[in-house]
């Protein structure tokens, strides 16, 4: 196959697998030269984060943009007028070597569309992890898109080749789906996760005995849902991400404000503003959730059902919650310090460490780090300065607004004039 026809290939299925944020993709810029393969500028690169830390950059496209599904929210939706393209299972695996001799990536991240069935898809998804890792020796990070229905026997090779598996649940919600996609079911994004589960457990259980039991899904399982499609508000999000978590043991669920795509009437019309802030506040609360010892109903419950976009859910949940404060730094225990707004997990284990030799006021929590615009309000230390305000909710809220800077303010003014 020639040149120009891989290359526009890959144009093609790199751009749809840019909606797809579940590899904590960012843009990438490097440019090829000397008229090699590979020269769009970035083009399918994307940055993923292991868990120590280190960038690692992937080579993000999808097997085929081909179809059998007629999803109202995807843009490789079968009714939809687009381009289409397929690679064949050698040409991902020639393109990922050769990206990965060029040094422009050290992974890969493969999704599809699905074409004939989901076994058909997810064996040809499997095929190239295969052949990645047993002919080409490759032993990069390989990131696979569990296809919905897939067979319980293809899950399992598929984990011994990937490390990583994800499936999409798309829609927070069984109703939603429905409406949006008819002719999917819950279940059968339900089976493929049952599945990982159960491997994983299993792989670990085995390798206590058996030092060299072959890993699977070393890197775990993840999940992604599009928000703002289909009217769920964040309580239900939020409550479909903690049963995900309880129940399948995920590693992380991704959410991705919704990019009108569509005139459909059942979908924000083409126009309409990608929710960016309340992604990031859904990100927050599920980082609350998973590393600060919140339960989602702390955050959202039946009488708090949105998360506040002026100010962050640990902020939002302070402000409701003032009888909790203030907390002495001196004495309170991990989880208290975690609740103060303007404490990271970094400066709770700072202070720990810290006032074993001393006790701490002011000066010394500045130079610890910690954004005492916000946590002044919620906290006492070694000083008397602070300690006899009584302010109202809405005041410390506009006084710390007053007081802060943010990346997605722009976007929060245009979203909320949308509900002027």
């Amino acid at each position: 196959m020639s040149f120009e026809r891989t290359q526009e290939k890959l144009k093609i299925l790199a751009d749809a697998a840019k909606y797809d944020v579940s590899c904590s993709s960012s843009g990438s810029q490097r440019t090829n030269k000397n008229k090699g393969l590979g020269d769009a500028t970035g083009m399918g690169i994307c940055h993923s984060y292991t868990e120590d830390g280190r960038c690692v950059s992937l080579l993000k496209i999808l097997l085929t943009n081909y179809c059998i599904f007629d999803c109202a929210y995807c843009v490789t939706r079968k009714s939809n007028d687009i381009k289409r393209a397929a690679f064949k299972v050698q040409e991902v695996v020639d393109l990922t070597i050769n990206f990965y001799r060029r040094n422009y990536i050290e992974g890969l991240f493969l999704s599809s569309g699905i074409f004939k069935s989901a076994d058909y898809t997810m064996e040809r998804l499997v095929a190239v992890a295969k052949k990645l890792r047993l002919e080409e020796n490759f032993n990069g990070y390989i990131h696979l898109k569990s296809i919905p229905g897939a067979s319980d026997e293809l899950m399992r090779e598929a984990g011994l080749y990937a490390d990583r598996l994800s499936v999409n649940i798309e829609i927070p919600t069984a109703s939603g789906l429905k409406k949006l996609a008819p002719d999917k079911k819950r279940e059968d994004f339900i089976k493929p996760m049952v599945k990982v589960k159960n491997e994983i457990i299993q792989y670990k259980s085995e390798k206590k005995i058996i030092k060299n039991t072959p890993k699977y899904a070393p890197a775990g399982q993840s999940t992604q849902m599009i928000i703002g499609a289909s009217g769920e508000n964040d309580f239900q999000i939020m409550q479909t991400s903690n049963h995900f978590y309880n129940t399948y043991n995920l590693k992380r669920v991704y959410y991705s404000g919704y990019v009108p795509i569509s005139y459909d009437d059942r979908l924000p019309q083409i126009g309409s503003a990608v929710p960016m802030m309340r992604e990031n506040r859904l990100y927050q609360t599920d980082w609350l959730m998973r590393f600060y010892g919140f339960d989602v109903s702390e955050i959202l419950n039946a009488k708090h059902q949105h998360l506040d976009l002026d100010v962050d859910p640990k902020l939002s949940w302070a402000l409701r919650n003032l009888h909790e404060f203030p907390v002495d730094v001196n004495t309170a225990d991990k989880r208290m310090l975690a609740r103060i707004p303007g404490l990271g997990m970094k400066s709770v284990y700072k202070i720990l460490n810290a006032r074993r030799f001393r006790r701490l006021n002011w000066e010394h929590l500045k130079k610890i780090g910690i954004a005492l615009n916000r946590a002044q309000y919620f906290m006492l230390c070694d000083s008397n300065q602070f300690e006899r305000r009584d302010l109202s909710p809405e005041k410390i809220k506009g006084l710390i607004l007053q007081n802060s800077t943010s990346k997605y303010r722009n976007t929060l003014s245009n979203q909320l004039s949308l509900f002027g």
